[in-house]
């Protein structure tokens, strides 16, 4: 009979079992790998149709202010330029006070596009290196003064006084701070320094201005018309003075309202964004063509749809000969615009190259707008 030595059987039994744990761990390890690259494999997908055309968007919603200096829009969406161009597509629309507002709802999305002033454009591209807008298309330039109280003379007179804007970080509120300081003024966006800003409403401007509480305001139109015709007010700064041409070819000529929309949104709707610069074209288009009264009537209707009062002749007359509403950004301007919010106080130092995407408007537009090296023409 044969000896067993106690152990000599379980040596190949062990080996046995080690091999089968070891085969079974790699199965294991392969089908973990599978899923995963699986769902990696998905979610690459799913990111890559995030972001991928999906057909026309089953609404537009759309933001712009109660402003002559935003009539592309008001006419745009009174007149059905906007609505017809989109085809299927729901048009739904909200009023803004200044541009600040417009990019919090943009970014919220509460809204898809707006028509806003080129600063808030350039502070929403900053903060958020390029990724939240696009700016699409110009639609109005001019149209904006630092309007003061007549015993007020010259900027020297300016010194401890109080003056207005529609909204801290907004268009008119960095220019009012980028002169000032060229005036040799220091401003706080706080509301300190040797001369006091304070962000104000518009129609709590013109009030605030009549009660003697504000010594001036830098305004857009019909704002800075008002407290012209109604308020006495008398014009310290036109802003069109301040602008050579040198940047744009164009003496005077400088951005107040802009088109822009939401990066996302334009990705995956592209046919949408190409209706709504259709309509938009066709809305400056009109506004150049139309006979000043009957151009005045129709932007007056449209602002006292949306704010229930119409304006007076004389303030939408004057209003309507300060602005040049064009599709063209005017793009040369933003490097200046950039620095100028960077010295008010209001945004960083960065690069904005890729702002622009002009492409879609070159398309649907007769005449070709540059974006001046800050993106696509």
């Amino acid at each position: 009979m044969t000896r067993i030595v106690a152990g000599e059987s379980q040596v190949p039994k062990r080996r046995r079992t080690l091999e089968i744990a070891l085969a079974l761990g790699l199965v294991l390890l392969i089908s973990v790998g599978a899923i995963v690259a699986s769902a990696v494999s998905r979610g690459s997908d799913a990111t890559a149709a995030s972001t991928s055309p999906a057909g026309p968007a089953a609404e537009l919603k759309l933001g712009y202010f109660g402003n002559i200096t935003h009539a592309a829009a008001l006419v745009g969406v009174k007149q059905g330029f906007i609505k017809e161009n989109l085809g299927g597509t729901k048009l739904s629309t909200q009023v803004f006070n200044a541009g600040p507002a417009a990019i919090e709802a943009l970014n919220a999305g509460a809204i898809d596009a707006t028509y806003i002033g080129p600063n808030p454009a350039i502070n929403s591209f900053v903060k958020s290196k390029g990724e939240s807008i696009s700016i699409i298309a110009g639609a109005a330039s001019g149209g904006a003064q630092l309007v003061v109280k007549p015993g007020i003379k010259t900027a020297a007179d300016l010194k401890g006084k109080t003056l207005a804007s529609p909204q801290l970080g907004g268009t008119q509120d960095v220019a009012l701070r980028a002169w000032l300081g060229k005036q040799g003024y220091k401003t706080n966006t706080d509301g300190g320094g040797d001369v006091a800003i304070n962000p104000t409403e518009n129609a709590q401007t013109l009030k605030l201005f009549q009660d003697g509480k504000l010594d001036g305001a830098w305004l857009p139109e019909p704002w800075a018309s008002r407290l012209v015709l109604q308020a006495g007010a008398k014009v310290l700064v036109d802003e069109k003075d301040l602008w050579d041409g040198s940047l744009t070819g164009k003496p005077g000529a400088f951005p107040t309202t802009v088109l822009i929309v939401n990066k996302k949104f334009a990705a995956e709707h592209p046919q949408t964004v190409e209706g709504l610069l259709k309509g938009h074209v066709e809305a400056v288009k009109w506004l150049n063509d139309t006979p000043a009264a009957q151009k005045a009537a129709v932007v007056n209707a449209a602002l006292k749809q949306d704010s229930g009062k119409a304006l007076p002749q004389d303030v939408i007359d004057r209003s309507l000969q300060n602005i040049v509403f064009t599709v063209d950004p005017l793009a040369g301007t933003f490097t200046k615009l950039l620095q100028d919010g960077v010295d008010a106080g209001t945004t960083k130092k960065a690069d904005i190259n890729g702002i622009f995407d002009l492409t879609t408007l070159n398309t649907v537009s007769a005449e070709h707008t540059s974006a001046a090296g800050l993106g696509q023409d």
